[in-house]
């Protein structure tokens, strides 16, 4: 089964200096369909290296065309090739879309939704309101979205349109933490002491019926810690991780009662697209770097816990799991791992990438 597909680029806007919205056409006959708040894994050879990277659709869902907006990084290869050299006519080969960051559209049901953003993280945001005020006509969305400065608000300009076109359902606030404004709440960084200040004033939480957050992990669990110390339950609290400080390639976590230090190599088996395929690995090694090392396809791109593409079904053996940013706690209890942040316990493990996952 081919894994990654061809995308046309047929439009390239900058939103803003370092940041460029890209429109994307698939292939007659492939199926790009997908939900609001989903992410494409694209991947690109750079001198003989090849490179994957994540970014969120930001177009609402049943959209003709797929747009993903990317942030130029101070030393990245793609960001920067995507902002300085990709133009229209050109192809991109890109993973189906996946992700879990979003909530089931009920068009007869009037919900309120909370969503937080932090720079480029209003990519897989922007693509969820815009899907709930298509969809949802009795929905209302709040969008609290930080920034440093006026010049480096992505979307800006379709968030005021959007204002507009839905009058009294969208309400959004700027935080820009060097730019001065009128209401000096609105200044600064959105932390959890910010949050309950704004929860007094401006967001009414106990009408939240769900709450997106999409930023740095340090922003991120300080609106969590906000949300439920005003009410919120967990299950109503949807995190998508844009950056990590985890490393690319992981060192092995320290050992615990459960890890057999006795034994550092075991059995992998591994089911990918309907095949079955056995192999000896090293304990110190992620099951994802164990798979691509014996020259398997298995899906991946951040290898840092955050993206999901990874995902897959243990079927035997236990795991050991250094980070996890993107699954949910059910999704765990189901037995579904990160195979980039996993590590052997057993001297027999099994994984099924084909067994209900993204």
């Amino acid at each position: 089964m081919a894994r990654f597909h061809e995308l046309t680029v047929t439009g390239i806007e900058k939103t803003i200096k370092d940041a460029v919205v890209v429109t994307l056409q698939p292939g007659t006959g492939a199926d790009f369909d997908f939900t609001h708040g989903q992410y494409l894994t694209f991947r690109r050879d750079f001198d003989g290296t090849e490179i994957r990277r994540s970014y969120s659709i930001c177009v609402e869902r049943g959209a003709p065309h797929l747009q993903v907006g990317i942030k130029r990084v101070d030393g990245g290869a793609f960001s920067t090739w995507a902002n300085t050299e990709l133009t229209v006519g050109q192809t991109l080969e890109a993973m189906r879309p996946a992700g879990n960051f979003h909530a089931a559209i009920e068009p007869s049901k009037a919900k309120n939704y909370l969503g937080f953003a932090g720079g480029s993280g209003i990519t897989p945001v922007l693509s969820i309101l815009r899907t709930v005020l298509a969809e949802e006509p009795g929905s209302s969305f709040t969008l609290i979205y930080a920034n440093r400065g006026v010049n480096t608000i992505m979307f800006r300009e379709e968030l005021e349109d959007l204002k507009n076109d839905y009058m009294g359902r969208l309400a959004v606030i700027h935080v820009l933490e060097q730019d001065s404004q009128d209401i000096d709440l609105f200044t600064g960084r959105v932390t959890e002491e910010k949050c309950a200040e704004l929860f007094k004033q401006w967001v009414d939480v106990t009408s939240v019926d769900t709450a997106f957050i999409c930023g740095p992990e340090p922003m991120m669990l300080g609106i969590s810690a906000a949300l439920k110390a005003h009410g919120l339950d967990k299950e109503q609290i949807k995190f998508e991780l844009f950056a990590s400080g985890q490393p690319g390639k992981l060192a092995r976590p320290a050992n615990g009662t459960a890890r057999d230090v006795a034994h550092h190599t075991y059995e992998l088996t591994v089911i990918i697209d309907g095949a079955k395929r056995s192999l000896t690995a090293d304990k110190n090694t992620s099951i994802l770097e164990a798979v691509l090392e014996n020259a398997l396809d298995a899906p991946f791109a951040c290898k840092a816990g955050v993206c999901s593409t990874c995902m897959c079904r243990i079927k035997e053996g236990r795991v050991e799991m250094a980070a996890n940013h993107a699954l949910e706690d059910y999704e765990v209890e189901q037995g579904f791992i990160l195979a980039c942040q996993s590590f052997a316990l057993t001297d027999k493990v099994a994984i099924d990438y084909d067994g209900g996952g993204h």
